[in-house]
Protein backbone atom coordinates (compact mmCIF):
# COMPACT_ATOMS: atom_id res chain seq x y z
CA UNK A 1 0.00 0.00 0.00
CA UNK A 2 1.19 3.52 -0.75
CA UNK A 3 1.92 6.17 1.84
CA UNK A 4 -1.11 8.18 2.99
CA UNK A 5 -1.30 11.74 1.68
CA UNK A 6 -1.67 13.25 5.12
CA UNK A 7 -0.86 12.37 8.71
CA UNK A 8 -2.05 13.77 12.02
CA UNK A 9 -0.73 17.29 12.37
CA UNK A 10 0.56 17.38 8.79
CA UNK A 11 -0.38 20.14 6.43
CA UNK A 12 -3.23 19.19 4.11
CA UNK A 13 -2.36 18.61 0.48
CA UNK A 14 -3.30 21.54 -1.75
CA UNK A 15 -5.41 20.89 -4.81
CA UNK A 16 -3.64 21.26 -8.11
CA UNK A 17 -5.23 23.66 -10.56
CA UNK A 18 -5.06 23.80 -14.35
CA UNK A 19 -5.36 26.71 -16.80
CA UNK A 20 -8.78 27.83 -18.03
CA UNK A 21 -8.51 28.88 -21.67
CA UNK A 22 -9.98 28.12 -25.10
CA UNK A 23 -9.77 24.39 -25.69
CA UNK A 24 -9.68 23.53 -21.97
CA UNK A 25 -12.33 21.03 -20.87
CA UNK A 26 -14.08 23.48 -18.55
CA UNK A 27 -14.20 26.14 -21.27
CA UNK A 28 -15.61 23.74 -23.87
CA UNK A 29 -18.11 22.19 -21.47
CA UNK A 30 -19.41 25.55 -20.27
CA UNK A 31 -19.75 26.62 -23.93
CA UNK A 32 -22.33 23.89 -24.54
CA UNK A 33 -25.87 24.74 -23.36
CA UNK A 34 -26.33 21.11 -22.30
CA UNK A 35 -24.03 22.00 -19.39
CA UNK A 36 -27.01 23.91 -17.96
CA UNK A 37 -29.36 20.93 -17.87
CA UNK A 38 -28.30 19.47 -14.49
CA UNK A 39 -28.45 23.01 -13.12
CA UNK A 40 -31.88 22.72 -11.52
CA UNK A 41 -30.75 19.64 -9.58
CA UNK A 42 -27.56 21.51 -8.61
CA UNK A 43 -29.60 24.51 -7.50
CA UNK A 44 -31.85 22.37 -5.32
CA UNK A 45 -28.80 20.78 -3.69
CA UNK A 46 -27.48 24.26 -2.99
CA UNK A 47 -30.72 25.15 -1.23
CA UNK A 48 -30.55 21.91 0.78
CA UNK A 49 -27.45 23.12 2.64
CA UNK A 50 -28.99 25.04 5.58
CA UNK A 51 -26.67 28.04 5.52
CA UNK A 52 -26.95 28.51 1.79
CA UNK A 53 -30.69 27.91 1.67
CA UNK A 54 -31.23 30.45 4.45
CA UNK A 55 -29.13 33.03 2.63
CA UNK A 56 -31.23 32.69 -0.51
CA UNK A 57 -34.44 32.82 1.54
CA UNK A 58 -33.43 35.90 3.53
CA UNK A 59 -31.59 37.96 0.94
CA UNK A 60 -33.28 37.49 -2.46
CA UNK A 61 -36.66 37.60 -4.18
CA UNK A 62 -36.44 33.84 -4.60
CA UNK A 63 -40.03 33.04 -3.58
CA UNK A 64 -41.44 35.67 -5.93
CA UNK A 65 -39.43 34.52 -8.96
CA UNK A 66 -37.14 31.51 -8.48
CA UNK A 67 -35.79 31.85 -12.02
CA UNK A 68 -34.69 35.43 -11.42
CA UNK A 69 -31.83 34.23 -9.21
CA UNK A 70 -30.62 32.00 -12.05
CA UNK A 71 -31.04 34.68 -14.71
CA UNK A 72 -29.10 37.22 -12.62
CA UNK A 73 -26.39 34.87 -11.36
CA UNK A 74 -25.38 32.87 -14.42
CA UNK A 75 -24.00 35.80 -16.45
CA UNK A 76 -21.62 36.60 -13.58
CA UNK A 77 -20.69 32.99 -12.84
CA UNK A 78 -20.08 32.05 -16.48
CA UNK A 79 -18.34 35.40 -16.87
CA UNK A 80 -15.70 34.26 -14.38
CA UNK A 81 -14.87 31.36 -16.74
CA UNK A 82 -14.80 33.16 -20.08
CA UNK A 83 -12.11 35.77 -19.61
CA UNK A 84 -9.19 37.00 -21.66
CA UNK A 85 -6.65 35.96 -19.02
CA UNK A 86 -6.23 34.88 -15.40
CA UNK A 87 -6.08 38.48 -14.14
CA UNK A 88 -9.48 39.27 -15.63
CA UNK A 89 -10.76 35.96 -14.23
CA UNK A 90 -9.62 36.93 -10.73
CA UNK A 91 -11.20 40.37 -11.10
CA UNK A 92 -14.55 38.88 -12.09
CA UNK A 93 -14.33 36.24 -9.38
CA UNK A 94 -13.70 38.86 -6.71
CA UNK A 95 -16.68 40.82 -8.01
CA UNK A 96 -18.88 37.78 -7.34
CA UNK A 97 -17.33 37.31 -3.89
CA UNK A 98 -17.95 40.96 -3.05
CA UNK A 99 -21.70 40.56 -3.60
CA UNK A 100 -21.81 38.34 -0.49
CA UNK A 101 -20.38 40.05 2.66
CA UNK A 102 -23.80 41.21 3.88
CA UNK A 103 -25.53 37.88 3.25
CA UNK A 104 -25.67 36.53 6.79
CA UNK A 105 -28.18 35.72 9.48
CA UNK A 106 -29.69 32.75 11.31
CA UNK A 107 -30.99 29.61 9.61
CA UNK A 108 -34.15 27.65 10.54
CA UNK A 109 -32.17 25.72 13.18
CA UNK A 110 -31.16 28.94 14.89
CA UNK A 111 -27.57 28.54 13.67
CA UNK A 112 -25.71 31.57 12.37
CA UNK A 113 -24.64 31.54 8.72
CA UNK A 114 -22.57 33.73 6.43
CA UNK A 115 -22.36 33.42 2.66
CA UNK A 116 -18.57 33.82 2.81
CA UNK A 117 -18.15 30.94 5.23
CA UNK A 118 -15.72 28.85 3.14
CA UNK A 119 -17.80 25.67 3.57
CA UNK A 120 -20.96 27.41 2.36
CA UNK A 121 -19.28 29.26 -0.49
CA UNK A 122 -17.41 26.16 -1.64
CA UNK A 123 -20.58 24.04 -1.65
CA UNK A 124 -22.18 26.40 -4.16
CA UNK A 125 -19.10 26.05 -6.36
CA UNK A 126 -18.97 22.28 -5.79
CA UNK A 127 -22.46 21.89 -7.21
CA UNK A 128 -21.33 23.64 -10.42
CA UNK A 129 -18.33 21.31 -10.63
CA UNK A 130 -20.70 18.38 -10.14
CA UNK A 131 -23.05 19.88 -12.76
CA UNK A 132 -20.36 19.92 -15.45
CA UNK A 133 -19.13 16.42 -14.64
CA UNK A 134 -22.73 15.16 -14.64
CA UNK A 135 -23.59 16.88 -17.92
CA UNK A 136 -20.57 15.31 -19.62
CA UNK A 137 -21.58 11.92 -18.25
CA UNK A 138 -25.24 12.09 -19.29
CA UNK A 139 -25.71 14.39 -22.27
CA UNK A 140 -22.52 14.34 -24.37
CA UNK A 141 -21.93 11.59 -26.94
CA UNK A 142 -18.29 11.00 -26.00
CA UNK A 143 -17.66 10.35 -22.30
CA UNK A 144 -14.60 11.92 -20.75
CA UNK A 145 -11.68 9.68 -20.01
CA UNK A 146 -10.47 9.39 -16.43
CA UNK A 147 -7.59 11.77 -17.19
CA UNK A 148 -10.01 14.28 -18.74
CA UNK A 149 -12.31 14.14 -15.72
CA UNK A 150 -9.36 14.83 -13.46
CA UNK A 151 -8.32 17.68 -15.74
CA UNK A 152 -11.82 19.15 -15.59
CA UNK A 153 -11.69 19.00 -11.80
CA UNK A 154 -8.28 20.72 -11.76
CA UNK A 155 -9.67 23.48 -13.98
CA UNK A 156 -12.62 23.88 -11.61
CA UNK A 157 -10.11 24.38 -8.77
CA UNK A 158 -8.56 27.26 -10.71
CA UNK A 159 -12.06 28.61 -11.28
CA UNK A 160 -12.76 28.53 -7.53
CA UNK A 161 -9.49 30.30 -6.76
CA UNK A 162 -10.64 33.25 -8.84
CA UNK A 163 -13.14 34.09 -6.08
CA UNK A 164 -10.40 34.75 -3.55
CA UNK A 165 -12.16 32.75 -0.81
CA UNK A 166 -10.37 30.35 1.56
CA UNK A 167 -9.36 27.05 -0.07
CA UNK A 168 -9.69 25.14 3.18
CA UNK A 169 -12.70 23.05 2.03
CA UNK A 170 -11.32 22.30 -1.47
CA UNK A 171 -10.59 18.56 -1.88
CA UNK A 172 -7.12 17.95 -3.34
CA UNK A 173 -8.18 15.45 -6.04
CA UNK A 174 -11.25 14.44 -8.00
CA UNK A 175 -11.50 11.26 -5.94
CA UNK A 176 -11.47 13.31 -2.75
CA UNK A 177 -14.05 15.65 -4.26
CA UNK A 178 -16.40 12.76 -4.99
CA UNK A 179 -15.97 11.39 -1.46
CA UNK A 180 -16.63 14.78 0.14
CA UNK A 181 -19.58 15.54 -2.16
CA UNK A 182 -21.16 12.19 -1.30
CA UNK A 183 -20.54 12.79 2.40
CA UNK A 184 -22.33 16.15 2.31
CA UNK A 185 -25.24 14.59 0.40
CA UNK A 186 -25.50 11.83 3.01
CA UNK A 187 -25.06 13.83 6.20
CA UNK A 188 -25.47 17.59 5.74
CA UNK A 189 -28.20 18.21 3.17
CA UNK A 190 -31.79 18.47 4.32
CA UNK A 191 -35.16 19.66 3.14
CA UNK A 192 -34.75 23.29 4.12
CA UNK A 193 -37.72 25.66 3.82
CA UNK A 194 -36.36 26.94 0.50
CA UNK A 195 -35.87 23.42 -0.89
CA UNK A 196 -39.30 22.32 0.33
CA UNK A 197 -40.91 25.24 -1.52
CA UNK A 198 -39.04 24.50 -4.75
CA UNK A 199 -40.09 20.85 -4.67
CA UNK A 200 -43.78 21.55 -3.97
CA UNK A 201 -45.80 22.10 -7.17
CA UNK A 202 -48.71 23.41 -5.12
CA UNK A 203 -46.60 26.26 -3.72
CA UNK A 204 -44.10 26.90 -6.53
CA UNK A 205 -45.47 27.50 -10.03
CA UNK A 206 -42.01 26.84 -11.52
CA UNK A 207 -42.18 23.25 -10.26
CA UNK A 208 -45.21 22.76 -12.50
CA UNK A 209 -43.18 23.62 -15.59
CA UNK A 210 -44.96 26.89 -16.34
CA UNK A 211 -48.14 27.63 -18.31
CA UNK A 212 -48.22 26.85 -22.02
CA UNK A 213 -49.92 29.23 -24.43
CA UNK A 214 -51.07 27.63 -27.67
CA UNK A 215 -52.75 29.52 -30.50
CA UNK A 216 -56.38 29.29 -31.59
CA UNK A 217 -58.08 25.90 -31.40
CA UNK A 218 -54.88 24.31 -30.03
CA UNK A 219 -55.53 26.14 -26.75
CA UNK A 220 -57.67 23.16 -25.70
CA UNK A 221 -54.46 21.11 -25.53
CA UNK A 222 -52.74 23.46 -23.06
CA UNK A 223 -53.51 21.32 -19.95
CA UNK A 224 -51.99 18.23 -21.62
CA UNK A 225 -48.91 20.14 -22.75
CA UNK A 226 -48.52 21.61 -19.26
CA UNK A 227 -48.74 18.14 -17.71
CA UNK A 228 -46.16 16.70 -20.11
CA UNK A 229 -43.86 19.66 -19.51
CA UNK A 230 -44.11 19.26 -15.74
CA UNK A 231 -43.40 15.52 -16.03
CA UNK A 232 -40.38 16.16 -18.26
CA UNK A 233 -39.06 18.73 -15.80
CA UNK A 234 -39.49 16.30 -12.90
CA UNK A 235 -37.77 13.45 -14.75
CA UNK A 236 -34.89 15.70 -15.83
CA UNK A 237 -34.34 17.07 -12.30
CA UNK A 238 -34.64 13.80 -10.40
CA UNK A 239 -32.78 11.85 -13.07
CA UNK A 240 -29.74 14.10 -12.86
CA UNK A 241 -29.62 14.04 -9.06
CA UNK A 242 -27.22 11.71 -7.27
CA UNK A 243 -28.85 8.41 -6.32
CA UNK A 244 -28.06 9.04 -2.67
CA UNK A 245 -30.10 12.28 -2.68
CA UNK A 246 -33.09 10.67 -4.39
CA UNK A 247 -33.09 7.71 -2.00
CA UNK A 248 -32.37 9.66 1.18
CA UNK A 249 -35.24 12.11 0.68
CA UNK A 250 -37.68 9.71 -0.97
CA UNK A 251 -38.03 11.57 -4.26
CA UNK A 252 -40.39 9.61 -6.54
CA UNK A 253 -38.40 7.66 -9.12
CA UNK A 254 -39.99 4.69 -10.89
CA UNK A 255 -38.78 2.24 -13.51
CA UNK A 256 -40.83 4.21 -16.07
CA UNK A 257 -39.03 7.39 -14.95
CA UNK A 258 -35.66 5.72 -15.48
CA UNK A 259 -36.66 4.64 -18.98
CA UNK A 260 -37.95 8.11 -19.84
CA UNK A 261 -34.78 9.73 -18.54
CA UNK A 262 -32.60 7.31 -20.51
CA UNK A 263 -34.53 8.27 -23.65
CA UNK A 264 -34.06 12.01 -23.01
CA UNK A 265 -30.33 11.48 -22.40
CA UNK A 266 -30.00 9.48 -25.63
CA UNK A 267 -31.75 12.24 -27.59
CA UNK A 268 -29.49 14.90 -26.10
CA UNK A 269 -26.39 12.85 -26.94
CA UNK A 270 -27.66 12.55 -30.51
CA UNK A 271 -27.50 16.34 -30.84
CA UNK A 272 -23.68 16.37 -30.83
CA UNK A 273 -23.43 16.93 -34.62
CA UNK A 274 -25.64 20.03 -34.51
CA UNK A 275 -24.41 21.68 -31.32
CA UNK A 276 -21.87 23.61 -33.38
CA UNK A 277 -24.79 25.08 -35.33
CA UNK A 278 -26.31 26.64 -32.24
CA UNK A 279 -28.73 23.90 -31.14
CA UNK A 280 -30.35 24.64 -27.76
CA UNK A 281 -28.79 28.12 -27.66
CA UNK A 282 -32.13 29.41 -26.37
CA UNK A 283 -31.31 27.89 -22.98
CA UNK A 284 -28.76 30.61 -22.18
CA UNK A 285 -30.11 33.38 -19.91
CA UNK A 286 -29.63 36.86 -21.33
CA UNK A 287 -26.16 38.27 -20.80
CA UNK A 288 -24.44 34.91 -20.27
CA UNK A 289 -21.03 34.73 -21.98
CA UNK A 290 -20.02 31.45 -23.61
CA UNK A 291 -17.94 30.12 -26.44
CA UNK A 292 -19.47 30.61 -29.87
CA UNK A 293 -20.97 27.37 -31.28
CA UNK A 294 -18.43 25.83 -33.63
CA UNK A 295 -15.66 28.18 -32.47
CA UNK A 296 -15.49 28.17 -28.70
CA UNK A 297 -12.38 30.38 -28.69
CA UNK A 298 -14.68 33.26 -29.68
CA UNK A 299 -16.75 34.54 -26.77
CA UNK A 300 -20.30 35.70 -27.39
CA UNK A 301 -22.99 36.99 -25.05
CA UNK A 302 -26.46 35.46 -25.08
CA UNK A 303 -29.61 37.36 -25.86
CA UNK A 304 -32.87 36.59 -24.05
CA UNK A 305 -33.49 32.90 -23.42
CA UNK A 306 -36.59 31.06 -24.66
CA UNK A 307 -38.18 31.52 -21.25
CA UNK A 308 -37.32 35.21 -21.09
CA UNK A 309 -38.71 35.80 -24.59
CA UNK A 310 -41.90 33.96 -23.67
CA UNK A 311 -42.34 36.15 -20.58
CA UNK A 312 -41.78 39.28 -22.68
CA UNK A 313 -44.35 38.14 -25.26
CA UNK A 314 -46.89 37.04 -22.63
CA UNK A 315 -46.45 39.20 -19.51
CA UNK A 316 -48.33 38.12 -16.43
CA UNK A 317 -51.69 39.73 -16.04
Amino acid sequence: MGEPRTTVGARRERAEGAPIRPGSILWDTASDPRSLLPGTAAGIMQLMLPGLGAGVTDHSNFFDDPFDRIDRSLPYIWGSIFTEDADEGAERGRQIRDFHPRIKGTDHHGERYHALDPDVFWWAHATFTWEFLRARELYFARPLTRAERERLYAESVTWYRRYGVSERPVPPTLRDFRIRFDEICRTELEITPAAAWVLDPAANPAARGGRSRLPGPLAALEPLVDHLGAELLRVMVYGAMPDVVRRRFGFPWTHADRMAFAGVCAWLRSLDPVMGLGALSGLWPEGTPHGHPGDTATIEVAGPSWRQRSLADHPAA
